[in-house]
């Protein structure tokens, strides 16, 4: 097929709550991107964290090869910018613009876009208009186009007296009132994000680019609640992806075979007909797309060094299990890695600083899909935890990650928040 635009599409803190993946909030622009298009229900980020897992995306590699170890608003970067999935577009002939969030530099101008439309702030009802206006203009040769929206990130809209009466309060956060009210306020700020692509996608459909460009949408993590963004659980690592447009992205399909980040670079070569980096980490999800076969991975892996503060942790994950391993002495929560708000004051109220976390986590996902149950020191997965436990240290040979090493720097000029604080808002240490 001809070279497809690019219509790039993401938000914050998302992960999987919206309506095609089931959760109770109504998202109708969203829900008919997935009906007309392809959904991957088993679509996972590099890192729960946000600069590392956008990170991987653009760049098809794991967070540490990348070199994006923490938040590029706190000081991190990538190893190399031409790296960046816009520079390997421009080689092929796209034109490249941004307009909102893209949180892997902490400039637009060192990525390398043709264009950085400058918007009023990277919230949703500024963005979508820049984003409208630039598609009624959109040039003739090929385009990529970055809309990032600030939502679903904190701080959340207040939502309506009466709208915590009804949401679901997704685990392991306790049914309160006030973590209802929590709920509640995210899902306001999810019917914003759900409006505004869907402005975007109508401007998109009344444009001469309709039927040949590719719509992206996805988010970097999950939700900003307490056992989910930051988490490797599958609540942090499990992201949507919404896939439309020419060729094999259409049609209302579900896709369960397991698809990482770093698989989007791949794909994208492999659909405008130019060879894969040879630094890409992932795989082209086409045979997935096309029927031609129903696994691309037999695992993926996840990582975290540094959000606010140092919590290195890595992470095997099997269409049936999982193996998360701590890097430190520390066996209690790093309370500045999640964000603050209603639920997180009832977890601290009621102890979680002083809980003991473990070294090592092993999960029967078919049994225990929450996470709940360790399995490490159960003798009948005792091979289970040997292979996988085998295949994250070879996973991280390959990858060179520096957590071998021991301890991972951050980089002189960083912002790190002490280990032992309470919350992200906190004074950080400047690294010398």
């Amino acid at each position: 097929m001809p070279r497809p635009n690019i219509l790039y599409i993401h938000s914050h803190d998302t992960g999987r709550h919206i309506q095609p993946y089931g959760a109770d909030v109504a998202t109708p622009s969203l829900q008919r991107l997935a009906e007309e298009g392809v959904l991957f229900r088993q679509a996972f980020n590099v890192a729960p964290t946000c600069s590392p897992s956008r990170a991987g995306l653009v760049t098809g590699m794991c967070a540490h090869s990348a070199g994006m170890i923490g938040l590029a608003h706190r000081g991190f970067q990538l190893k190399d910018y031409d790296q960046h999935l816009v520079n390997v577009l421009r080689r092929e002939g796209y034109r490249s613009a941004l307009i909102g969030v893209q949180h892997v530099a902490p400039s637009s101008g060192m990525i390398g876009y043709d264009q950085v439309l400058p918007v009023a702030s990277n919230r949703a009802k500024h963005v979508a208009p820049v984003a409208i206006d630039w598609l009624r203009k959109a040039p003739q040769e090929p385009f990529f186009l970055s809309v990032g929206f600030f939502e679903t990130h904190r701080e959340y809209p207040s939502a309506s007296d009466t709208s915590s009466r009804y949401v679901k309060v997704p685990a392991p956060v306790p049914d309160l009132p006030e973590t209802r009210g929590d709920v509640a306020d995210l899902q306001a700020s999810i019917h914003i994000l759900d409006e505004a692509v869907g402005q975007v996608l109508a401007a998109l459909e009344a444009s001469s680019h309709a039927d040949d460009t590719l719509v992206i949408c996805t988010t970097d993590h999950g939700i900003a609640f307490p056992g989910h963004k930051c988490n490797l659980t599958d609540r942090g690592m499990g992201v949507m992806l919404l896939m439309r447009g020419p060729g094999e992205f259409a049609a209302g399909r579900v896709i369960d075979g397991m698809v990482s980040h770093i698989d989007i670079l791949p794909t994208l070569c492999e659909i405008i007909g130019c060879p894969t980096p040879e630094w890409a980490q992932g795989r082209s999800i086409l045979p997935l797309v096309r029927g031609e076969s129903a696994e691309v991975h037999d695992a993926v892996f996840g990582e975290v060094s540094y959000h606010a503060a140092y919590e290195p942790m890595r992470c095997v994950r099997t269409p049936r299990f999982k193996l998360i391993r701590r890097f430190e002495e520390r066996r209690t929560p790093v309370l500045p890695n999640c964000d603050d708000s209603p639920s997180k004051t009832i977890w601290l109220e009621s102890g979680w600083g002083g809980r003991w976390l473990p070294d090592e986590e092993l999960y029967d996902l078919w049994f225990d899909p929450q996470e709940t149950q360790n399995l490490v020191d159960d003798t009948a997965y005792r091979a289970i935890g040997s292979k996988l436990r085998a295949r994250l240290e070879r996973w991280m040979r390959d990858t060179a990650d520096p957590l071998l090493q021991g301890h991972v720097a951050a980089p002189s000029g960083a912002r790190v928040n002490p280990q032992d604080g309470i919350s992200p808002r906190e004074t950080p240490l400047i690294i010398d």
